[in-house]
């Protein structure tokens, strides 16, 4: 048996088959067949057992996988990696196999945080790509490690210079802009004043900075003011 087919015998001895059928229901743009069903925190235990073996190695060359489960795991496997060289390599390798906002939104590398500098070069690579969920993964990076200390101005506007006509890229601008009201609010408020997003991405940023509890209640009736009709 090879790495591969080890693997993937590894994930259906793993699955849940009722978190399979609910899980589908989440993720429309990928075929329910295509998915194992290995819970999130059962796909990282078993992707921590497996890195840094030579099969980790081995199937993060393995591309494409079929399964759902199966880019999860590749994706917590580029986690673990502890070069930033290697994990932006391994990134550029996988991210264009990436057909979904989960499998996208998982991908969080905190070593990340000890290279902001030379991220921030790649983040900009990532946000004018063509690939939906490159875009998305690039603007989920600003908005996890770029809202705090490391913030600037000129975040906003990489993020707010974005147009697509992709649901799950506008959706993660709305979402990188109710975080950053939250965090940067007088910084960030002027984009909305000055309806600096398509109409859509505005008043879906509106929604859910409202939903927040970060956000006071004097700040939450003067964004309601800010909705476009």
């Amino acid at each position: 048996m090879n790495t591969e087919e080890q693997i993937r015998s590894d994930l259906f001895a793993l699955q849940d088959k009722a978190y399979r059928d609910f899980h589908s229901k989440l993720i429309p743009s990928v075929n329910p067949e295509n998915i194992i069903g290995v819970r999130t925190p059962v796909l990282r235990k078993y992707a921590k057992q497996l890195s840094k073996t030579p099969q980790a190695e081995e199937y993060l060359k393995l591309l494409p996988h079929k399964y759902y489960d199966e880019n999860n795991l590749h994706g917590f496997l580029i986690e673990d990696i502890k070069d930033y060289d290697a994990v932006i390599t391994a990134l550029d390798a996988f991210l264009p196999y990436v057909d979904n906002w989960a499998t996208c939104d998982m991908m969080s590398p905190k070593f990340f945080q000890k290279h902001l500098p030379e991220l921030l070069v790649k983040i900009r690579e990532w946000i004018t790509s063509d690939h939906t969920y490159t875009i998305r993964f690039g603007i989920g990076m600003l908005m996890k490690y770029y809202l705090d200390e490391a913030f600037s101005s000129e975040y906003p506007d990489m993020v707010a210079a974005v147009r697509s006509e992709e649901y799950y890229v506008n959706m993660m601008i709305a979402w990188y802009f109710a975080t950053a009201l939250t965090k940067q609010y007088d910084a960030v408020l002027p984009y909305l004043e000055n309806h600096r997003l398509s109409r859509w991405t505005h008043n879906k940023a509106i929604q859910k900075a409202i939903e927040s509890y970060r956000i006071t209640a004097g700040q939450k009736v003067y964004l309601r003011s800010l909705k476009m009709k």
